[in-house]
């Protein structure tokens, strides 16, 4: 039984999904308030979550914009994923064929039926919109979230002016309005991943289904996504690489008065490579050099070339990630495997495994600064985990 497990999952190919969520405006129009590329590979345990701006802008000339042409509002014309699918697929090339739309009654009934989400809310959260029947009223820190906050948390961009008109947002290390909503979003989706499937939760498959036939709308065959279940119980939320899709926002007499964000085409070609390709070319050739045998495997780390190291790109420079292997291996390290996560201030050197002090050091002088932390996994594939942050 365990062979006929094993091998399906080799024979599992990885998945490319848009989700996209649903919220309606004050005119009852339909806007995707989250737009997120997900892949997931059952047979390395990884996934990559690249948020798509709602803003990003889908036309052709930036002099002429308008409201219409902005991403979010595609599936509000007529109800077509397929408009947005092929806006992404035009963006980052990636040729995904799913599509999953989410409306804002399935995260709020998906959470209570799990029982809450715990989850560290980043700032104070205050806003009011009554036109949408919209109050956001949330405390910072770590807390259970029920269905209607969780709502409350994802929508959340800025809070209510002060008597001066003034609006606050999150702090800009964070990302500011969109950025930091969108950043919100992506780890509030991996807490949701991570706790529904606890092993308490496979008893309440049948809710989270009905839950999913009543309010998401996608283009997978069940036959397909239950293929994938088993291994999604095993995953890891450590795997998960995330980011935001690169570009700027225009100054509005360049854009006819319309706030849009613009992509930046070559750097989003460059972080659609390091993203979803690259990590698992590293891997592969890693794999091919050989198997570790058990005398290896037991051996004390005591040679640079003996450290198995990640590198995670945080610092918002795509560039910087190149030049942090490049120092390491140029001083004898073994760098393999690489990637991006969120946006972080600082420099971070992590000990998975029983690395020697001595080395971690070596490992900080190369990077000139860093923070060392040990946060041992018997079940991570590297010894060291290097966040490269914005202090880099």
């Amino acid at each position: 039984m365990l062979t006929t497990v094993l091998n399906t999952k080799k024979d599992l190919n990885e998945i490319k999904v848009l989700l996209l969520g649903i919220s309606t405006d004050q005119d009852n129009v339909e806007l995707t308030d989250t737009i997120i590329v997900a892949s997931y590979n059952p047979n390395t345990q990884k996934a990559t979550l690249l948020s798509i701006p709602r803003d990003t802008y889908t036309g052709k000339n930036i002099a002429k914009a308008t409201a219409y042409e902005k991403i979010n509002a595609l599936y509000g014309r007529k109800h077509r994923p397929d408009e947005t699918l092929k806006a992404v697929n035009d963006i980052t090339g990636l040729g995904i064929e799913y599509y999953v739309v989410v409306k804002t009654e399935a995260l709020i009934k998906l959470v209570d039926v799990i029982g809450g989400v715990t989850f560290n809310v980043p700032i104070d959260m205050d806003y009011d919109d009554e036109s949408q029947d919209l109050h956001i009223h949330l405390k910072a820190g770590e807390q259970l979230l029920d269905g209607d906050k969780a709502e409350q948390l994802v929508r959340f961009r800025h809070s209510n002016p002060d008597r001066y008109g003034r609006m606050t947002s999150y702090p800009a290390e964070y990302g500011d309005n969109d950025l930091g909503r969108m950043r919100t979003q992506r780890e509030f989706i991996m807490q949701v991943v991570k706790q529904t499937a606890k092993p308490e939760n496979i008893f309440k498959l049948g809710e989270i289904l009905d839950v999913a036939k009543e309010n998401v709308l996608t283009n997978i065959d069940f036959n397909v996504a239950k293929d994938y279940i088993p291994y999604i119980v095993e995953f890891n939320t450590e795997n998960i690489l995330t980011e935001t899709l690169p570009g700027e926002v225009p100054n509005l007499n360049k854009t006819n008065n319309v706030s849009i964000f613009v992509y930046d085409k070559a750097k989003t070609k460059a972080l659609v490579q390091e993203l979803f390709y690259d990590r698992d070319i590293v891997e592969t050739e890693e794999e091919a050099e050989g198997t570790v045998t058990n005398e290896e495997a037991t051996s004390d780390m005591t040679g640079k070339a003996e450290v198995s190291i990640e590198v995670l790109n945080g610092s918002g420079n795509t560039s910087n990630l190149q030049k942090v292997v490049n120092q390491l291996q140029g001083a004898g390290f073994k760098v393999t495997r690489t990637g991006s996560t969120n946006t972080t201030a600082k420099t971070t050197i992590v000990n998975k495994k029983n690395v020697k002090e001595a080395l971690l050091k070596d490992i900080k002088d190369v990077m000139g600064t860093a923070t060392i932390e040990t946060s041992e996994s018997s079940s991570s594939k590297v010894d060291v985990t290097i966040i490269i942050g914005k202090d880099y």
